[in-house]
């Protein structure tokens, strides 16, 4: 069953009575995922894609797995490719990636456990997923800008201090945050433990002196007043001392960004792929840097290697032959000097 708090995948349409059907399927298949201890997040983001997945089925007359062949598999790809969302724009596709990935597991599991004789996506061929870069990535004095945002004087504004510095620090993700406990921080060391992030993995990393030291100033004045009774020992409490939801810390950061008008957007995201290019260009291993993250590959962090553009502009500066001399740009100050006197 679910944990207290998480919430329960939608029935499925279609008749539950039927063994054979993809209600009763789809449902039997969720729940082999929660035996063999899946997130509930990863069960819910499946159970909406086969949500999905099934209407279009149902909407054409097909109720069971067994009716399902290879060229209906293509055609639902292909209707993908062609859904317009509400504002007119086509999925991307990552998107139409993620949308087929639940199907071709469902089937793959039912083929496992003898529910289908054979597997019509067995041979389904994903649509590339585009490797896109972070749009934004802040400089350090841009980070620095949005950390002063926050009214520190008042509790809410040292709250926010807080996080954005632990943000900034760490580059955990925003649930990370939110379900830190106080027994997680250890100062002394300069540590703080991730229990159970993506992927149920928990994993200890640093956290720099500055941070550490707004957060004791946050848990010394602002939390004793926000924290109920009983205390369940969250570190980061909402006004109504409740554990944060993902999208209030995600509207309250981005605020923050806005409100600093740099010219960059983003959220809690924006801090993690700041945090892990200004290390990479200060000189920090890569590996060191996966660790951080808590990133199962390699090539997931090396993304960043990509967006450091820093290193690469100064490898380019030492070793292109093209570059501006002295006497060179003496020569063009006096040009630019004759064009303004012009």
């Amino acid at each position: 069953m679910p944990k207290k708090g998480q919430r329960t995948a939608k029935v499925f349409a279609g008749d539950l009575s039927d063994a054979a059907g993809f209600a009763a399927l789809a449902s039997a298949y969720l729940d082999a995922m929660r035996v063999l201890n899946y997130s509930e997040k990863t069960v819910e983001s499946r159970a909406h894609h086969l949500r999905e997945f099934i209407k279009w089925c149902t909407e054409r007359s097909f109720a069971r797995p067994a009716e399902i062949t290879k060229p209906i598999l293509e055609r639902y790809q292909r209707h993908l490719y062609h859904y317009r969302k509400k504002n007119g724009e086509p999925l991307s596709f990552r998107s139409q990636h993620g949308c087929l990935v639940p199907v071709r597991a469902l089937f793959k599991w039912l083929c496992r456990h003898n529910h289908l004789l054979a597997n019509p996506a067995a041979d389904l061929e994903l649509p590339r997923a585009e490797k896109r870069l972070p749009r934004h990535v802040l400089t350090a004095s841009e980070a620095e800008c949005v950390l002063i945002q926050p009214d520190a004087e008042e509790e809410m504004g040292l709250r926010d201090r807080a996080i954005l510095e632990v943000f900034y620090s760490t580059g955990m993700r925003r649930m990370e945050l939110a379900n830190l406990k106080l027994y997680d921080l250890d100062q002394e060391r300069g540590t703080v433990f991730i229990r159970q992030g993506k992927g149920k993995k928990d994993r200890m990393i640093p956290m720099g002196s500055r941070a550490f030291g707004w957060v004791r100033r946050y848990l010394d004045d602002a939390r004793p007043s926000l924290a109920l009774t009983p205390d369940d020992g969250l570190v980061f409490l909402t006004n109504v001392g409740l554990v944060f939801e993902p999208n209030r810390l995600t509207q309250m950061v981005r605020h923050y960004v806005d409100q600093a008008e740099i010219g960059k957007t983003g959220a809690c995201h924006l801090f993690r792929h700041t945090c892990a290019t200004l290390m990479l260009e200060g000189g920090a291993d890569i590996r060191f840097i996966q660790q951080l993250l808590g990133h199962e590959k390699l090539e997931t962090t090396q993304i960043y290697a990509q967006v450091s553009i820093r290193m690469l502009k100064e490898v380019h500066t030492r070793t292109h032959p093209a570059r501006l001399t002295p006497e060179l740009e003496a020569e063009l100050d006096a040009e630019a000097d004759e064009d303004a006197e012009a």
